[in-house]
């Protein structure tokens, strides 16, 4: 019989009836109907003349002409499932550049870069953090990820708001158990405050407080991005003030407490790019999800 004459869709209803001799459960795998299956099965047997079942009430047994087509059938399946699997697991990997702020990179991007990766094993993401503006026209990275306090857009590029960063202090859970009370935000001052570039920000969080610490907000260490701070604080150095939005799972999964409910604002971050509508697919993907995973987040 010529290949292109061969009864493909009666083959594929035989080989699943046949392998789990029943038409019922052959059609629930094929997702078809049952008379659909009896119908494809009494079409092959009428072209090649034979019965390949013998059927008793309620249930169908292969015939001695039916095992052996079942048999060659069983092993052509097989051999094709295989190569077919082996083409999709070498399908090439596109290397894609990500240009994000050293904070989002450490805090949120690559603690969870592996589940865009479960998503889309094909592309494989190239991190680089830096604090500078991207120009696009002369940097291999499609898409950037930036942050702040005043503008919300950038030239030459297009941009799309991310979430609103709201800060608020954290200490390891270690800290918390020393004997030390937090009743009040002055509680804070007897441990080592943690500072990201500047100390600013502690200044203001307690000045929202209601609190004027003087000269105790000028001591700590300052480092340089809010993931250097966030790994202070994790390892019980002092207390840090964290953005929500990028350390929720720490501060879900227990790993850093927040003490006190007030936050302050501190800025936005951003997803740009030169022209989302230009993007390659591999860039448009990852555009998709990191929005998706920020959508309704308001720090």
């Amino acid at each position: 019989m010529k290949r292109g004459r061969l009864p493909l869709t009666a083959l594929r209803s035989f080989e699943a009836a046949g392998r789990l001799e029943s038409f019922t459960l052959a059609a629930e795998e094929l997702f078809v109907s049952q008379a659909a299956i009896s119908r494809q099965v009494r079409e092959l047997e009428a072209l090649l003349g034979t019965a390949l079942f013998t059927r008793h009430h309620r249930k169908v047994r292969l015939s001695a002409e039916g095992a052996r087509l079942l048999e060659t059938l069983a092993s052509a399946f097989d051999t094709i499932d295989a190569r077919l699997e082996e083409l999709r697991a070498t399908k090439p990997v596109t290397l894609l550049t990500v240009n994000a702020e050293p904070c989002f990179a450490g805090c949120w991007l690559v603690p969870h870069l592996a589940d865009f990766r479960t998503l889309y094993p094909q592309i494989d993401v190239s991190v680089r953090s830096e604090s500078r503006l991207v120009e696009f026209r002369s940097d291999t990275a499609e898409l950037a990820i930036r942050y702040s306090t005043t503008v919300s857009a950038w030239p030459r590029t297009q941009a799309r708001h991310l979430c609103d960063i709201t800060m608020v202090p954290a200490v390891s859970p270690e800290m918390a158990k020393d004997g030390t009370a937090f009743n009040t935000p002055a509680d804070l001052l007897a441990y080592t405050l943690l500072h990201e570039e500047t100390r600013d920000v502690w200044a203001r969080w307690f000045a929202a407080a209601g609190l004027a610490p003087g000269a105790a907000v000028m001591r700590g260490p300052i480092f340089a991005d809010g993931s250097l701070t966030l790994q202070a604080a994790l390892r019980g150095h002092g207390v840090a003030l964290v953005d929500t939005a990028l350390t929720r799972d720490d501060l879900d999964a227990g790993r850093i407490i927040q003490p006190f409910d007030l936050s302050i604002p501190h800025g936005a971050y951003f997803l740009v790019a030169r022209d989302f509508d230009q993007l390659s697919p591999e860039a448009s993907a990852l555009a998709t999800w990191i929005t998706d995973c920020f959508a309704g987040t308001s720090g």
